[in-house]
């Protein structure tokens, strides 16, 4: 009985410590004033901050960063700082020079709380994104920038004739890739003849037949010519010798 109920007891305090470590789904609790004095020093700080400013604000040290935010009674980081900066610079390359904004809008989950700011830029209208994290402290800043259909439809073609162009231009670069396979044979047979062609040139140089100079074809002329006169019994007035050929070498069988 006694094991029983302590294996009772032990299986309420495992559920117990389950169901206390589980995550909540409600929405966290936040100051709404407070939240709307952070964005509105966001907005005026980051619309009129220079260069000059901010590169001194970052030759900071990390306590007195901390120390001045904290004088200010802010719910911001110095990173998160920097990062609104630099996100609203951002914006204003996109979108012009900021000229307004409409009422905030917040929406609260168990992550944190998000702020939500349509705005009025120069050149087109915006949506300002700010969130914060459970204990309202901020984490990033995000501009939307609101396209028209026409700009839709621009950058939709665009993205398309991006793509489409470099899948042609990849296959034209791969056909003539495959067309010059065609070449390959022929180039290696061009290579593989060129010994072939130098032994020739070789051979046909040590077997060239010897040319006799002038003078010794004149000498071999006249003797030729008395030869034949001497068997004919005729002088060497009745024929011309006009060309002398030389016979390959026979091999006489005895």
């Amino acid at each position: 009985m006694k094991r029983k109920f302590s294996l009772l007891l032990c299986l309420l305090v495992c559920f117990l410590s389950f169901t206390g470590c589980a995550k909540t789904d409600e929405a966290v609790e936040y100051d709404e004033a407070v939240i709307t004095q952070t964005v509105e020093f966001l907005i005026e700080y980051c619309n009129t901050v220079d260069d000059a400013a901010l590169e001194q604000w970052e030759q900071y040290s990390e306590f007195m960063q901390n120390y001045q935010i904290m004088s200010t009674g802010l719910q911001v980081t110095p990173d998160s700082l920097v990062g609104a900066v630099d996100s609203w610079r951002a914006g204003t390359d996109e979108c012009g020079e900021y000229v307004s904004h409409g009422d905030l809008r917040f929406e609260a989950d168990a992550d944190g709380v998000d702020v939500i700011m349509p705005a009025e830029y120069e050149n087109k209208k915006a949506e300002i994104l700010f969130t914060f994290d459970r204990k309202s402290y901020l984490e990033s800043v995000t501009v939307n920038a609101e396209y028209g259909m026409d700009e839709i439809l621009t950058k939709a073609g665009l993205n398309t004739l991006l793509g489409m162009g470099t899948v042609f231009a990849v296959l034209i670069f791969i056909s003539i890739i495959i067309s010059l396979f065609g070449f390959i044979p022929k180039i290696e047979a061009a290579f593989k003849k060129q010994p072939k062609v130098q032994e020739a040139l070789e051979t046909v140089e040590t077997e060239a037949p010897e040319i006799l100079p002038e003078t010794d074809d004149l000498e071999l002329i006249a003797v030729i010519s008395a030869a034949v006169a001497a068997y004919e019994g005729t002088s060497t007035d009745g024929f011309v010798v006009r060309s002398i050929r030389r016979r390959p070498s026979n091999k006489w069988k005895a």
